[in-house]
């Protein structure tokens, strides 16, 4: 041993320091070594954790995005194709009204006294009314006034028809000898310069000559209105007596609020365009590309513009598949729907961007790394504060460096190994990942836990949200189901009706197009003699369709249970009812017969419905062409007329709405009363459930995998006879 002043050298002081030197050095380097890998193992830990995370935000945001943008261009396209085939269907209904009046008219001008009628001037030209255009050369001769003052009493029924819809600019009738008889309040666009009446040829209108080729309703193409130089589309319709063209009715509807709201529905990243059967633009919001609008002739189609991906979504749209697909077109990919416009044969488009549908999880995604590089950043700062800290505190003091490494040691380790078990511990039950006590170090610890909290909760609130938006779509699907049950709880559904009733056998049936239907049928015996028997057809469809139906169910039913015995009156008086507070404008054809069960005397009336079909004993089915009155809900006075009919016992009466004759297949071919006629004659002496039953395999078979657009509905009655009536 050697002492130098104090300090023994060697000895066991020295040692001890040695030691005691020796030990905190080897303990400060382990405390170092302990913290890098701490720190490695948080690194590690986090960079894991983030990447999983960022994978599922990105998996459930980028599929969920998809879902919404197909199913919301969907519903829209559909919503607005709806929305514009209404108003189609509105100006062809209004113009089959016109026909049906010209029709009565003149082939029975000895029921109809003459009318008034007027060359207008300038003066009178601010209010809707009734005016006579004629061409250049026609003479006003004695036979052609009359002519015009028997169309003439048409002239308040087009004014009424006139008021209906805001869009709609006129109604009309025209005749081959180059009359107008027109009811507008666009009397000033008919004068010329001088205050005098323009000269008009109609006979020289598309309008015309498509009707007259046609022989039946047409819809024009877009055009200018002759005095307006608005863009409208006109519904036409011929009249024939005795097989000659005798007139061509017609109204037009103005088209300019349409194509402002096709161009108002532009959005960021997509919009919506009106596409007619060849494929041309009608309406867009686009100023250039394939979407361009351009309805000039020969203007180029969507199918010219060489994208196979286009042309194939057109041929399926026009095929009847509504699906919506993606399109890879010049300036990137988009998600394409389409939904027929039905009445005009025209399809609505809608076009939204993939990039700018992805455009909010991309956002979601740069947020997330921004925020995770933001902690990275605060974690690396506080590790080398830490670092340069306790270089410090083992430089200056070695004596305390192996506890204050132990305690920092089980600072670090203990809340870390607590993070990375709660985060093996989150499952489909436990999803969010929350902060507790153990992680409130004050450090980058706690920091990277509140990071790891904050988006966890985030995570949450986003898979509830898609919980809340699947449960919502849920209740409305059971909503659906519920009206669909009230309303067939409202037809008489149990069968055989009156099984103590052996004079008679009755059977009907309706099938929706939709949730719900506008079709209805009903049976009810008004006293212990009379059977009264009701088949209708509202205008509308789906909820509020099957809401108008209950009302009219109940208002027809209350009339003849009221006492009122003839058909005519029923009709009349349920009309009034409905009138007086028809707001939406909808109406429903009717017919309604009462079966005297002693007699078989059937007195009825028909309110615009189909024709019924009758079957004589021992021969087939044909139809029973019935004088129609207007549509109940159509106007207030209307009046109606009854009929009568016998039948025999083992005679039977079939009827229906449109929907079975108008059923449609893949190939836009409806089935017709002929068809019909011939699934009832495969067994004219079945049963009446048996006999709607093949009428409905008949028109299952005939649509195939076609969609059904209207509501089917039948009613079969067989009439067998009080000497059934006595055997039972």
């Amino acid at each position: 041993m050697k002492k130098f002043k104090h300090f023994v050298l060697g000895g066991i002081e020295n040692k001890l320091f040695n030691l005691i030197l020796i030990t905190a050095i080897v303990l400060s380097a382990a405390f170092i070594l302990l913290g890098l890998l701490e720190n490695r193992m948080l690194t590690d830990v986090a960079n894991e954790a983030n990447e999983k995370q960022k994978n599922s935000i990105n998996e459930i945001t980028s599929e969920t995005m998809t879902y919404v943008v197909e199913q919301s261009l969907s519903n829209t396209a559909r919503l607005q194709a709806n929305i514009y085939d209404d108003l189609f269907s509105e100006l062809r209904d209004r113009v089959l009204l016109q026909r049906d009046y010209a029709d009565k008219l003149l082939n029975h001008p000895e029921n109809v006294p003459p009318h008034d009628y007027s060359f207008n001037s300038i003066e009178n030209t601010d209010t809707k009314q009734t005016y006579v255009m004629l061409a250049d050369g026609v003479e006003l001769t004695e036979e052609l006034d009359a002519r015009i003052r028997l169309i003439a009493n048409m002239s308040d029924m087009m004014l009424s028809l006139f008021d209906v819809n805001e869009d709609a600019d006129s109604c009309y009738v025209a005749l081959p000898e180059g009359v107008f008889l027109q009811a507008d309040d666009l009397l000033a666009s008919r004068f010329d310069e001088n205050g005098n009446l323009r000269s008009y040829d109609p006979r020289t209108r598309p309008w015309y000559t498509q009707a007259a080729e046609a022989g039946d309703v047409i819809f024009t193409d877009i055009m200018s209105d002759a005095f307006t130089k608005d863009i409208c589309i006109t519904c036409a319709a011929p009249v024939y007596v005795n097989g000659e063209l005798s007139a061509v009715v017609g109204s037009d509807l103005f088209l300019t609020s349409m194509q402002q709201e096709v161009e108002d529905a532009q959005a960021e990243g997509g919009f919506l365009c009106v596409v007619n059967r060849d494929g041309r633009v009608m309406f867009s919001p686009a100023a250039d590309g394939p979407f361009k609008a351009d309805v000039s002739e020969g203007a180029p189609t969507l199918f010219d513009a060489g994208n196979e991906g286009l042309s194939s979504f057109l041929y399926g749209v026009f095929g009847g598949n509504t699906k919506t697909e993606r399109v890879t077109l010049s300036d990137g990919e988009y998600f394409i729907t389409g939904a027929p416009i039905e009445t005009v044969g025209w399809y609505l488009i809608g076009i939204y961007s993939v990039d700018a549908s992805m455009a909010s999880a991309a956002t979601l995604r740069e947020k997330y790394e921004e925020i995770q590089a933001e902690a990275a950043q605060t974690y690396q700062g506080e590790s080398r504060r830490l670092g340069r800290l306790a270089i410090a505190i083992v430089v200056f003091l070695l004596a305390v460096c192996l506890a204050f490494a132990i305690i920092l040691g089980k600072r670090i380790v203990k809340p870390l190994n607590t993070i990375t078990r709660r985060i093996a511990e989150l499952s489909e039950t436990n999803q969010e990942f929350k902060m507790e006590d153990a992680y409130r170090t004050g450090d980058e610890i706690e920091l990277l836990a509140q990071s790891f909290a904050d988006i966890s909760h985030k995570t949450v609130l986003y898979v509830e949200q898609v919980k809340a938006v699947t449960a919502e779509k849920e209740r409305i699907g059971t909503e659906l189901h519920m009206a669909t049950q009230i309303q067939e709880s409202m037809l008489p559904s149990i069968f055989p009706a009156y099984p103590e009733r052996p004079e008679f056998d009755i059977y009907a049936l309706m099938h929706p197009a939709k949730e719900v239907g506008g079709d209805f049928y009903d049976f009810f015996l008004i006293d212990d003699d009379h059977l009264c028997m009701v088949m209708a057809d509202v205008s509308g469809k789906g909820v509020p369709g099957a809401l108008f139906m209950m009302a009219s169910k109940i208002i027809i039913q209350s009339c003849a249970m009221l006492g009122v015995k003839s058909p005519a009156d029923i009709l009349a008086k349920a009309n009034e009812a409905i009138c007086s507070n028809n707001r939406m404008g909808m109406f429903v054809t009717v017919w309604l017969g009462i079966l005297e069960i002693s007699s078989g005397k059937v007195r009825a009336a028909n309110a615009g419905h189909e024709y019924p079909a009758i079957m004589r004993k021992g021969g087939q089915f044909e139809l029973l062409r019935d004088k129609h009155g207007l549509v109940i809900g159509g106007m207030e006075e209307a009046r109606y007329r009854a009929y009568e009919l016998g039948l025999a016992p083992g005679d039977k009466l079939f009827l229906y709405t449109d929907g079975v004759a108008e059923a449609t297949n893949a190939g836009q071919e409806m089935f017709g009363t002929e068809r019909m006629l011939r699934a009832l004659n495969t067994a004219p002496d079945a049963e009446p459930n048996t006999t709607l039953a093949n009428v409905l395999d008949a028109v299952h078979d005939f649509v195939a995998d076609a969609e059904q657009f209207d509501d089917i509905t039948m009613m079969c009655v067989e009439y067998k006879g009080t000497a059934a009536g006595a055997k039972g």
